[in-house]
Protein backbone atom coordinates (compact mmCIF):
# COMPACT_ATOMS: atom_id res chain seq x y z
CA UNK A 1 0.00 0.00 0.00
CA UNK A 2 1.30 3.45 -0.92
CA UNK A 3 1.55 6.55 1.27
CA UNK A 4 2.22 10.26 0.82
CA UNK A 5 4.66 11.85 3.25
CA UNK A 6 6.07 15.33 3.71
CA UNK A 7 9.27 16.46 5.42
CA UNK A 8 9.17 20.09 6.56
CA UNK A 9 12.81 21.21 6.77
CA UNK A 10 14.34 23.91 8.92
CA UNK A 11 17.98 24.70 8.04
CA UNK A 12 20.53 27.02 9.58
CA UNK A 13 23.69 27.87 7.67
CA UNK A 14 26.84 26.73 9.48
CA UNK A 15 29.07 28.24 6.80
CA UNK A 16 28.45 30.79 4.05
CA UNK A 17 25.96 29.71 1.37
CA UNK A 18 26.69 30.54 -2.27
CA UNK A 19 24.64 29.80 -5.37
CA UNK A 20 25.69 31.27 -8.68
CA UNK A 21 23.09 33.20 -10.64
CA UNK A 22 22.81 33.78 -14.37
CA UNK A 23 25.02 36.86 -14.39
CA UNK A 24 28.48 37.54 -13.05
CA UNK A 25 30.04 40.99 -12.90
CA UNK A 26 33.66 40.44 -13.95
CA UNK A 27 35.40 38.83 -10.95
CA UNK A 28 32.31 39.11 -8.70
CA UNK A 29 29.95 36.10 -8.64
CA UNK A 30 26.40 37.16 -7.80
CA UNK A 31 23.90 35.03 -5.89
CA UNK A 32 20.94 33.55 -7.80
CA UNK A 33 17.76 35.59 -7.24
CA UNK A 34 14.02 35.20 -7.74
CA UNK A 35 11.18 37.69 -7.74
CA UNK A 36 9.03 37.51 -4.58
CA UNK A 37 5.75 39.44 -4.34
CA UNK A 38 5.41 41.43 -1.13
CA UNK A 39 2.27 41.88 0.99
CA UNK A 40 1.89 45.45 -0.32
CA UNK A 41 1.92 44.25 -3.94
CA UNK A 42 5.48 45.28 -4.74
CA UNK A 43 8.15 42.83 -5.90
CA UNK A 44 11.63 42.11 -4.55
CA UNK A 45 14.52 40.14 -6.02
CA UNK A 46 15.49 37.74 -3.24
CA UNK A 47 18.44 35.26 -3.07
CA UNK A 48 17.05 31.71 -3.14
CA UNK A 49 18.71 28.30 -3.55
CA UNK A 50 16.91 26.55 -6.40
CA UNK A 51 14.97 23.34 -5.95
CA UNK A 52 16.96 21.88 -8.82
CA UNK A 53 20.22 22.38 -6.92
CA UNK A 54 18.77 20.91 -3.72
CA UNK A 55 17.31 17.95 -5.59
CA UNK A 56 20.68 17.31 -7.22
CA UNK A 57 22.37 17.14 -3.82
CA UNK A 58 19.81 14.60 -2.61
CA UNK A 59 20.08 12.59 -5.84
CA UNK A 60 23.83 12.23 -5.44
CA UNK A 61 23.38 11.03 -1.87
CA UNK A 62 20.84 8.45 -3.06
CA UNK A 63 23.13 7.21 -5.82
CA UNK A 64 26.01 6.73 -3.38
CA UNK A 65 23.78 4.77 -0.98
CA UNK A 66 22.61 2.57 -3.86
CA UNK A 67 26.15 2.07 -5.18
CA UNK A 68 27.48 1.09 -1.75
CA UNK A 69 24.66 -1.44 -1.37
CA UNK A 70 24.80 -3.08 -4.81
CA UNK A 71 28.52 -2.62 -5.50
CA UNK A 72 27.96 -1.80 -9.17
CA UNK A 73 30.96 0.49 -9.61
CA UNK A 74 32.61 -0.37 -12.94
CA UNK A 75 29.76 -2.68 -13.95
CA UNK A 76 27.28 -0.22 -15.51
CA UNK A 77 27.25 1.41 -18.90
CA UNK A 78 27.95 5.13 -18.86
CA UNK A 79 24.38 6.10 -19.83
CA UNK A 80 22.89 4.07 -16.95
CA UNK A 81 25.38 5.51 -14.44
CA UNK A 82 24.63 9.01 -15.72
CA UNK A 83 20.89 8.47 -15.22
CA UNK A 84 21.39 7.32 -11.64
CA UNK A 85 23.82 10.08 -10.72
CA UNK A 86 22.59 13.14 -12.63
CA UNK A 87 19.22 12.26 -14.13
CA UNK A 88 20.51 11.26 -17.57
CA UNK A 89 19.51 12.68 -20.94
CA UNK A 90 16.78 11.73 -23.37
CA UNK A 91 18.20 9.83 -26.36
CA UNK A 92 16.87 7.54 -29.06
CA UNK A 93 17.01 3.77 -28.50
CA UNK A 94 17.14 1.03 -31.08
CA UNK A 95 14.40 -1.09 -29.51
CA UNK A 96 11.10 -0.25 -27.85
CA UNK A 97 11.17 2.53 -25.25
CA UNK A 98 11.09 1.44 -21.64
CA UNK A 99 7.50 0.88 -20.51
CA UNK A 100 5.02 -1.56 -19.00
CA UNK A 101 6.30 -4.46 -16.95
CA UNK A 102 9.97 -3.64 -17.53
CA UNK A 103 9.48 -0.14 -16.14
CA UNK A 104 7.50 -1.46 -13.19
CA UNK A 105 10.21 -3.99 -12.33
CA UNK A 106 12.89 -1.29 -12.61
CA UNK A 107 11.03 0.83 -10.06
CA UNK A 108 10.60 -2.18 -7.76
CA UNK A 109 14.34 -2.96 -7.78
CA UNK A 110 15.81 0.54 -8.05
CA UNK A 111 14.55 3.03 -5.45
CA UNK A 112 16.85 5.71 -6.88
CA UNK A 113 14.79 5.71 -10.09
CA UNK A 114 11.47 5.24 -8.32
CA UNK A 115 12.11 8.23 -6.06
CA UNK A 116 14.09 10.65 -8.26
CA UNK A 117 13.09 9.55 -11.76
CA UNK A 118 15.34 10.36 -14.71
CA UNK A 119 15.82 9.97 -18.45
CA UNK A 120 16.69 6.52 -19.76
CA UNK A 121 15.50 3.74 -21.98
CA UNK A 122 14.19 6.25 -24.52
CA UNK A 123 11.76 7.99 -22.16
CA UNK A 124 11.36 10.35 -19.25
CA UNK A 125 10.73 8.42 -16.02
CA UNK A 126 8.71 10.19 -13.35
CA UNK A 127 9.82 9.96 -9.73
CA UNK A 128 7.59 10.31 -6.69
CA UNK A 129 9.74 13.01 -5.03
CA UNK A 130 8.80 16.70 -4.96
CA UNK A 131 11.48 19.13 -3.70
CA UNK A 132 10.93 22.67 -2.48
CA UNK A 133 13.20 25.63 -3.04
CA UNK A 134 15.46 26.58 -0.14
CA UNK A 135 14.11 29.98 0.96
CA UNK A 136 16.06 32.17 3.40
CA UNK A 137 14.17 33.82 6.25
CA UNK A 138 14.70 37.49 5.45
CA UNK A 139 12.37 40.47 5.68
CA UNK A 140 11.19 40.01 2.08
CA UNK A 141 10.20 36.35 2.70
CA UNK A 142 8.91 36.66 6.27
CA UNK A 143 5.28 36.36 5.09
CA UNK A 144 6.10 33.02 3.41
CA UNK A 145 7.69 31.31 6.41
CA UNK A 146 5.80 28.63 8.35
CA UNK A 147 7.70 29.27 11.60
CA UNK A 148 8.16 32.59 13.43
CA UNK A 149 11.54 34.22 13.96
CA UNK A 150 11.51 33.27 17.67
CA UNK A 151 12.09 36.79 18.95
CA UNK A 152 15.11 37.63 16.78
CA UNK A 153 15.16 40.51 14.32
CA UNK A 154 14.49 39.67 10.69
CA UNK A 155 16.79 41.64 8.40
CA UNK A 156 16.30 42.63 4.81
CA UNK A 157 18.32 40.61 2.31
CA UNK A 158 20.20 43.85 1.54
CA UNK A 159 21.55 43.79 5.11
CA UNK A 160 22.02 40.01 5.16
CA UNK A 161 24.05 39.44 2.00
CA UNK A 162 27.84 39.41 2.26
CA UNK A 163 30.78 39.49 -0.14
CA UNK A 164 33.42 36.85 0.54
CA UNK A 165 36.79 37.67 -0.98
CA UNK A 166 39.53 35.27 -1.97
CA UNK A 167 42.58 35.29 -4.21
CA UNK A 168 44.27 32.99 -6.67
CA UNK A 169 48.01 33.04 -7.30
CA UNK A 170 49.93 31.74 -10.33
CA UNK A 171 52.75 29.62 -8.89
CA UNK A 172 54.53 29.42 -12.25
CA UNK A 173 56.30 32.67 -11.37
CA UNK A 174 57.94 31.09 -8.30
CA UNK A 175 61.64 30.28 -8.64
CA UNK A 176 61.15 26.68 -7.49
CA UNK A 177 58.18 25.91 -9.78
CA UNK A 178 58.95 23.14 -12.35
CA UNK A 179 60.12 24.46 -15.69
CA UNK A 180 57.28 25.29 -18.08
CA UNK A 181 57.21 26.39 -21.68
CA UNK A 182 57.24 30.18 -21.81
CA UNK A 183 54.94 31.64 -24.45
CA UNK A 184 55.45 35.27 -23.65
CA UNK A 185 51.97 35.51 -22.16
CA UNK A 186 50.88 35.79 -18.56
CA UNK A 187 52.45 37.74 -15.75
CA UNK A 188 56.16 37.21 -16.21
CA UNK A 189 56.94 40.85 -15.37
CA UNK A 190 54.09 41.59 -12.99
CA UNK A 191 51.91 40.27 -10.21
CA UNK A 192 49.96 37.06 -10.92
CA UNK A 193 47.61 37.61 -7.99
CA UNK A 194 43.91 37.63 -8.93
CA UNK A 195 41.21 38.69 -6.45
CA UNK A 196 37.65 37.40 -6.60
CA UNK A 197 34.41 38.02 -4.74
CA UNK A 198 31.48 35.68 -4.06
CA UNK A 199 28.11 36.99 -2.92
CA UNK A 200 26.88 34.80 -0.07
CA UNK A 201 24.26 34.35 2.59
CA UNK A 202 26.31 34.25 5.80
CA UNK A 203 26.51 31.60 8.50
CA UNK A 204 23.54 31.86 10.83
CA UNK A 205 20.98 32.45 8.05
CA UNK A 206 17.85 30.37 8.56
CA UNK A 207 16.13 28.60 5.64
CA UNK A 208 12.92 26.64 5.08
CA UNK A 209 12.17 23.98 2.48
CA UNK A 210 10.17 20.77 2.10
CA UNK A 211 10.38 17.27 0.63
CA UNK A 212 7.34 15.23 -0.38
CA UNK A 213 6.91 11.64 -1.58
CA UNK A 214 3.65 11.17 -3.47
CA UNK A 215 2.07 7.69 -3.34
CA UNK A 216 5.36 6.04 -2.48
CA UNK A 217 5.83 2.39 -1.57
CA UNK A 218 7.31 1.23 1.73
CA UNK A 219 10.48 0.37 -0.24
CA UNK A 220 10.74 3.94 -1.58
CA UNK A 221 10.04 5.47 1.84
CA UNK A 222 12.65 3.32 3.59
CA UNK A 223 15.28 4.29 0.99
CA UNK A 224 14.45 7.98 0.99
CA UNK A 225 14.38 8.13 4.78
CA UNK A 226 18.05 7.10 4.70
CA UNK A 227 18.73 9.78 2.07
CA UNK A 228 17.20 12.42 4.37
CA UNK A 229 19.13 11.09 7.38
CA UNK A 230 22.40 11.28 5.42
CA UNK A 231 21.64 14.82 4.31
CA UNK A 232 20.91 15.85 7.91
CA UNK A 233 24.24 14.37 9.02
CA UNK A 234 26.50 15.63 6.24
CA UNK A 235 24.51 17.28 3.44
CA UNK A 236 25.25 20.63 1.81
CA UNK A 237 23.31 23.15 -0.25
CA UNK A 238 24.42 25.55 -2.96
CA UNK A 239 27.84 25.61 -4.60
CA UNK A 240 31.54 25.93 -3.79
CA UNK A 241 31.43 23.17 -1.20
CA UNK A 242 35.08 22.36 -1.96
CA UNK A 243 36.12 25.61 -0.25
CA UNK A 244 33.83 25.23 2.75
CA UNK A 245 30.55 26.72 1.58
CA UNK A 246 27.13 25.14 1.95
CA UNK A 247 27.23 23.51 5.40
CA UNK A 248 23.86 23.48 7.14
CA UNK A 249 22.35 22.23 10.37
CA UNK A 250 19.00 20.65 9.52
CA UNK A 251 15.98 19.57 11.54
CA UNK A 252 12.70 18.32 10.15
CA UNK A 253 9.15 17.32 10.94
CA UNK A 254 7.85 14.25 9.10
CA UNK A 255 4.11 14.19 8.36
CA UNK A 256 1.87 11.48 6.95
CA UNK A 257 -0.32 13.25 4.38
CA UNK A 258 -2.27 10.32 2.92
CA UNK A 259 -2.39 6.54 3.12
CA UNK A 260 -1.18 4.32 5.93
CA UNK A 261 2.11 4.60 7.82
CA UNK A 262 4.35 1.93 6.22
CA UNK A 263 5.85 -0.93 8.18
CA UNK A 264 9.64 -0.75 8.74
CA UNK A 265 11.54 -2.25 5.81
CA UNK A 266 15.25 -2.93 5.29
CA UNK A 267 15.71 -1.81 1.68
CA UNK A 268 19.39 -2.79 1.68
CA UNK A 269 18.75 -6.44 2.56
CA UNK A 270 16.04 -6.62 -0.10
CA UNK A 271 18.37 -5.28 -2.80
CA UNK A 272 21.29 -7.50 -1.76
CA UNK A 273 18.97 -10.52 -1.98
CA UNK A 274 17.96 -9.54 -5.54
CA UNK A 275 21.32 -8.07 -6.58
CA UNK A 276 21.73 -9.92 -9.88
CA UNK A 277 18.26 -8.99 -11.08
CA UNK A 278 18.68 -5.40 -9.85
CA UNK A 279 21.86 -5.05 -11.91
CA UNK A 280 20.30 -6.69 -14.96
CA UNK A 281 17.22 -4.49 -14.91
CA UNK A 282 19.39 -1.34 -14.97
CA UNK A 283 20.36 -2.30 -18.52
CA UNK A 284 16.91 -0.97 -19.44
CA UNK A 285 18.27 2.53 -18.84
CA UNK A 286 20.70 2.32 -21.78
Amino acid sequence: MSATLRWQLDMTAVSAISHRGEHSATTTTLFRREKILQPDGSAAQVPIVSGNSFRGSLRRIGEELLRDTLGYEGLLRLSAAHTLRNGGSLTKVTGDPLSGQRLQRLRELNPQISVFGGSGGGRMIDGCLRVGKVIPHVLETDHLMTRPAAGRAVLSHFDTMALERYSRFDDSTDHDFPDVIRTGEGHANGSALMRYEIETLPAGTRFESFLRLDRATAFDISFFSDVVATFVNSGTIGGRTAIGHGLVHTTFERLLVAGVEPQPLDWRSHLVEHRDEALAVMECLT
